[in-house]
């Protein structure tokens, strides 16, 4: 049986196979046939199916006739199978023994660098998901609600369930805003029913990861395509303690009852009404409530018709004249 590559897989399901089946159907394929003949358009994919032993000739006729497939195919489809499973085999032996080293290399002096490191575009996620797998005890992430797409929340779950599943205890902050968020509802939904803690917080935060407390990943100044790797035993700390500062102000993801549901439209209110005094623009509010420029435009929307006003700069003056600064306890 000859060696078959892609090549050879896309002739036989492209021309070959409607070959074979004309040879069925019509009870055989004289040799004659200028088709199968030198520069012939099936020249090439009849043999490929004698070698497959597919189609044979019979010499009493002088015609090329078909041969059930059944017989034929274990004799592919069983050899690639082995060779798929030695590979798939062989290839978790090498990531494991690149994995030893990886855990070397990152916990030597030349890998440290210094209290703080670096990393860009691609590496960053190599970096995290090494980082994630390593977690012993305790996982913290601060994640904002934008930019967290489905690609990325199903390779975030993945490499997360992986933690819990070991024992690793996570807590996660997301902004009110990803409540209504679909996909990241179902990510919540499935890591927790690992042993995950999810919460929401109306403020805007920055993305951070912490790992049992002796690693915190954070983004560099340039943004998301460059990650601090902070090991620092005091600057941990402190982002600990913001995060658990964080964590105690935030409420449970999976807590939907109605008087919760209405605090938390309360402090998005509040936040937007801080958005409008402070003079932030449309998209700079918007991010930093967790939604689309269109939403944050519909919570100003609602603040004129609750004030009567006609234009942002009355509903400036008004909430002004009435003392509002979207920092009242209600």
């Amino acid at each position: 049986m000859p060696e078959l590559g892609p090549d050879d897989r896309e002739l036989f399901e492209t021309v070959a196979t409607p070959l074979y089946e004309e040879v069925a159907t019509s009870g055989g394929l004289a040799e004659s046939d200028p088709r199968i003949g030198a520069g012939g358009e099936f020249k090439a994919a009849l043999d490929l199916l004698v070698s497959l032993n597919l189609i044979v000739r019979d010499r009493s006729s002088g015609r090329y006739v078909c041969v059930d497939p059944s017989t034929v195919a274990s004799h592919v489809v069983g050899p690639l199978s082995q060779q798929g499973a030695e590979l798939l085999t062989e290839s978790s032996h090498w990531a494991k023994a690149f994995g030893t080293l990886a855990l070397a290399w990152r916990r030597s002096p030349s890998a440290v660098r210094g209290p703080i490191s670096e990393f860009r575009d691609s590496a960053i996620g190599t970096f995290i998901s090494g980082a994630v797998g390593e977690a012993e005890e305790e996982l913290l992430t601060a994640q904002p609600q934008f930019e967290r797409d489905s690609a990325s929340l199903s390779v975030a779950a993945v490499r997360e369930k992986a933690a819990l599943d070991r024992g690793v205890k996570m807590r996660t902050l997301y902004q009110h805003s990803a409540r209504r968020h679909a996909v990241t509802r179902k990510y919540v939904a499935d890591v927790s029913e690992h042993g995950a803690e999810v919460r929401t917080l109306d403020e805007f935060f920055n993305r951070m990861i912490v790992i049992d407390r002796r690693l915190a990943i954070i983004p560099g100044a340039a943004g998301l395509t460059v990650a601090m790797a902070i090991r620092e035993p005091g600057l941990v700390a402190y982002l600990v303690d913001v995060f658990e500062r964080a964590w105690e102000r935030a409420r449970p993801f999976t807590n939907t009852e109605r008087s919760m549901m209405n605090d938390i439209a309360a402090e998005q209110r509040s936040m937007t009404i801080r958005m409008l005094i402070e003079g932030h623009s449309d998209p700079v509010s918007a991010k930093r409530l967790g939604v689309s420029a269109r939403t944050f435009a519909g919570y100003v929307a609602d603040l004129k018709a609750e004030y009567d006003a006609d234009t942002r700069f009355q509903l400036g003056y008004t909430m002004g004249q009435a003392g509002v600064s979207g920092r009242e306890p209600d």
